[in-house]
């Protein structure tokens, strides 16, 4: 009898579904191109018997369910605290991503460091490093505890065997895509092996009540790599942002299922490591240029916290191209031409004829439109070749009609720019009411784009 063919199976890059056969569409999440043939995953054994349940599980009233709350335990960098809502809850399993090199390993060593110091076991587990290339960045980083442990190896099923002796109350796995799970019969970083291998860390956690951080490669444009079901199945999703020429670094919540999505850390990339910013609008706005036309301060709100940031722009007087040339660095490229657009029909500034480059100053990226009103002014000041009084800031969104529209948390915006020294802040007019008990500090109202062309 001629021996069977080993089963193939097709999944999808973007959401992970699975099909028997190739499609050329994702029947899931309509994306085109993205289903991946990779061997069928076999379950091993050892896995299929410990997933049977000892007893049957039986619903519950929800009147029956009683609330507590969660134990968080403090990494000791207030930043990283904040984005995971207030510390770490135990038996979550968080996965970090980020480009290569922006600091998701020294950051997970630092916090491991942290918590060692405060008695806890920690199980450090590197794919991608030797003992000796660790204990070389641990040394950078200070003096760790006594239970700290560290497991070199690709093996999944060493880590896991590691995990159910010792019991650590917290694990880190360096990296996902590293992992090789014996149970599947497919290369290390294949869909089947990363969707799989998280699948066993899950029900670790769950079932042992263990901390796990993941660590997650990206893509080029961005994203995990992976199957998109791999930032389904853990409880938080946290990104490393940043340039990684410089040394300023944002780490993200874009999922939390045990705290907010809208907070995000500041720290700053040193030779012993990950440095909190405390105040990251003083940081963001250190060596900027005073008296030179194109240049102003905005704030804008990242979750509950404000950030004073500096717009740049820059406007020829002819282009050298066929057509003007436009240019957006840390902004919505297609936000600032619908801007340029406004200006020209409103108020009847001629840029047709004129390249336009508008910056965010630090590396950062935004897409709140409250700094409409600032990126208008800005390029306003250097197409006049007018400066813009170093101690001003300005905030707000402006609509087709050239009108400018208000702004939330309008208050904690300008209290911002009070506290770092500003003297002026221009805002949407309809902000008025909200601004009543804020005193020294002069409020410039603005309804619509002529009063901004009067007063430059």
């Amino acid at each position: 009898m001629a021996k069977a063919k080993a089963d193939t199976v097709y999944f999808c890059k973007n959401c992970g579904h699975e099909s028997a056969k190739w499609l050329g569409q994702c029947p899931m999440c309509h994306e085109w191109n993205t289903m991946t043939e990779a061997p069928g995953a076999s379950v091993s054994k050892s896995r299929a018997k410990g997933a049977v349940l000892s007893k049957k599980p039986e619903p519950v009233r929800l009147d029956e369910i009683e609330l507590s709350d969660e134990h968080r335990t403090l990494t000791g960098i207030k930043e990283f605290d904040r984005v995971l809502g207030g510390g770490i809850v135990q038996g979550s399993l968080i996965l970090v991503g980020g480009d290569p090199g922006i600091g998701k390993s020294t950051i997970l060593l630092q916090a491991a460091r942290h918590i060692s110091l405060s008695g806890a076991s920690i199980l450090y587990v590197s794919g991608e490093e030797s003992e000796k290339q660790i204990k070389m960045r641990a040394m950078r980083l200070g003096d760790f505890g006594k239970e700290f442990r560290l497991l070199c190896g690709t093996s999944l099923d060493d880590a896991v065997s590691v995990i159910e002796r010792g019991k650590p109350g917290f694990v880190v796995i360096d990296s996902i895509q590293t992992m090789m799970n014996e149970g599947v019969e497919s290369a290390a970083g294949s869909v089947s092996q990363v969707r799989e291998s998280t699948a066993v860390l899950m029900r670790i956690a769950k079932s042992l009540g263990i901390t796990i951080f993941i660590v997650g490669h990206v893509t080029k444009d961005g994203s995990v790599a992976g199957p998109k079901v791999l930032e389904h199945m853990v409880d938080t999703v946290l990104y490393f942002e940043g340039d990684l020429q410089g040394s300023y670094r944002i780490l993200r919540a874009v999922k939390n299922r045990f705290g907010s999505t809208n907070e995000i850390g500041v720290f700053e990339m040193r030779q012993d490591g990950l440095r909190e910013v405390a105040n990251p609008s003083e940081y963001m706005l250190s060596g900027r240029a005073v008296g030179s036309s194109g240049n102003i301060v905005t704030c804008v709100m990242e979750g509950t916290r404000p950030l004073l940031i500096e717009i740049q722009a820059l406007v020829t007087d002819n282009t050298s191209f066929g057509f003007p040339r436009r240019e957006a660095t840390g902004l919505d490229y297609k936000r600032v031409s619908m801007l340029m657009a406004v200006l020209e029909k409103r108020v009847g500034l001629r840029l047709s004829q004129s390249d336009a480059y508008v910056n965010i100053a630090g590396g950062m990226r935004v897409s709140e439109p409250a700094t409409d009103l600032a990126v208008v002014m800005a390029v306003i000041s250097s197409f006049k070749n007018s400066a813009i009084d170093k101690d001003t800031a300005a905030f707000g969104e402006i609509g087709l009609s050239g009108e400018i529209r208000a702004v939330s948390m309008c208050e904690r915006r300008v209290l911002e720019a009070q506290k770092l020294g500003f003297t002026r802040v221009i805002l949407p007019k309809a902000n008025h009411k909200s601004l009543s008990d804020i005193k020294n500090i002069e409020i410039t109202e603005v309804s619509n784009l002529d009063d901004i062309i009067k007063m430059q």
